[in-house]
């Protein structure tokens, strides 16, 4: 399969079955080998006590677009370590955009960089994602 066949294939089968981000709205907008974005439009109970989306709504967004673009060669492959930064707050309504690159992928580690943009294309959050391949075991059967 071409690669972008083989990261679409991959994307709709950890969907499907992908409760958190359903549950939270998320919508897949693009994917392909080592990359993907992720929106999701901020709800009143998502707020925290200042009335502001709170962060882990918002790195749950950025992991998932890391989720998403880690794993679109279907070689499964999980986190291991995030790094967040938060540059401004997210507000009811707003609808955050988290896309993913991949920096390096090399041996069974991979490097990627999630930014999450509000629809103004203001930064909301920076994150840098590593990442641990599981060798042997693919995500969907093909």
């Amino acid at each position: 399969m071409e690669p972008q066949a083989v990261a679409e294939a991959v994307r709709d089968g950890m969907f499907r079955d992908d409760a958190a981000s359903q549950g939270l709205g998320m919508q897949i907008e693009a994917v392909g080998p080592g990359y993907a974005r992720v929106a999701m439009t901020i709800r009143p109970d998502m707020l925290n006590g200042f009335r502001i989306c709170h962060g882990g709504f918002i790195t749950t967004l950025a992991d998932s677009a890391f989720a998403f673009g880690c794993n679109s060669y279907n070689e499964m492959t999980v986190a291991s370590g995030i790094v967040v930064d938060f540059l401004a707050p997210a507000h009811t309504g707003d609808r955050l955009i988290a896309e993913c690159h991949e920096v390096s992928r090399s041996g069974r580690t991979g490097v990627y960089d999630i930014k999450v943009t509000n629809q103004h294309g203001k930064t909301v959050v920076v994150m840098r994602g590593r990442s641990h391949t599981i060798k042997g075991k693919p995500v969907v059967n093909l």
